[in-house]
């Protein structure tokens, strides 16, 4: 199972972070501090490191140097969010930069991009009758291979990853197609259309009322 050491000196965020770890299936450690991080890592191996910078301790950028000769995959998570701050990150290794206050479903999809990028994501997602596999980007559904656009794979693949939880047009859409939100939203509706027919899941893709769409499964 993919384990995250999650260094945050705030509880109240840590604890969001680890309830939408636990939704996706990632485990979690936690350290309050950089000295408590750092003496986690030198004991055990993590597959990505969320780091907030301004640590009691020993501050972010400092255990930074620590980490990135371990080849441990790092996400900053932090309240400063200047550019020279996002520019230093990144040249001392960081994978990727998120700013404080964020939204969970975000936090969540660049945390599987980086895991993806090292080959530590999970392969294969189920719900319900389908199966996906992330490797061969194929899609089965009771054994027979269902055949999906780029799109329409990479919508179903985020809407498996979030299942059961309500998604906003706006955060599929750039989700999906990369590209900021305009307010017309017919091309992710009508991929949506496509995914129910070609899967069968018109009582499972359902409509959210001014919200967007939510996939509900039990598995």
């Amino acid at each position: 199972m993919i384990t995250i050491l999650i260094v945050e000196d705030e509880s109240a965020i840590a604890e969001l972070i680890q309830a939408g770890f636990e939704k996706a299936g990632y485990a979690w450690d936690y350290a309050a501090d950089g000295k408590q991080a750092a003496d986690k890592i030198e004991v055990r191996t993590y597959d990505l490191v969320l780091l907030d910078i301004m640590l009691p301790e020993i501050d972010g950028y400092e255990l930074m140097e620590y980490i990135e000769p371990l080849g441990i995959p790092v996400i900053f998570l932090t309240a400063k969010g200047t550019t020279s701050d996002k520019v230093k990150g990144l040249r001392m290794g960081a994978d990727d930069y998120i700013v404080k206050p964020f939204e969970i479903d975000e936090l969540l999809a660049r945390v599987d991009s980086v895991l993806r990028r090292y080959n530590k994501g999970q392969t294969l997602l189920y719900a319900a009758d389908v199966v996906i596999d992330t490797q061969s980007r194929r899609v089965m559904q009771n054994g027979q291979e269902i055949m999906l656009t780029p799109k329409e794979y990479e919508l179903l693949l985020f809407l498996v990853r979030n299942k059961n939880s309500a998604l906003y047009r706006e955060t599929l859409f750039e989700r999906v197609w990369m590209e900021d939100f305009t307010g017309d939203s017919r091309t992710l509706d009508l991929h949506i259309q496509r995914l129910r027919k070609k899967l069968n899941w018109k009582d499972r893709i359902k409509t959210v009322y001014k919200i967007g769409y939510i996939l509900e499964v039990s598995t």
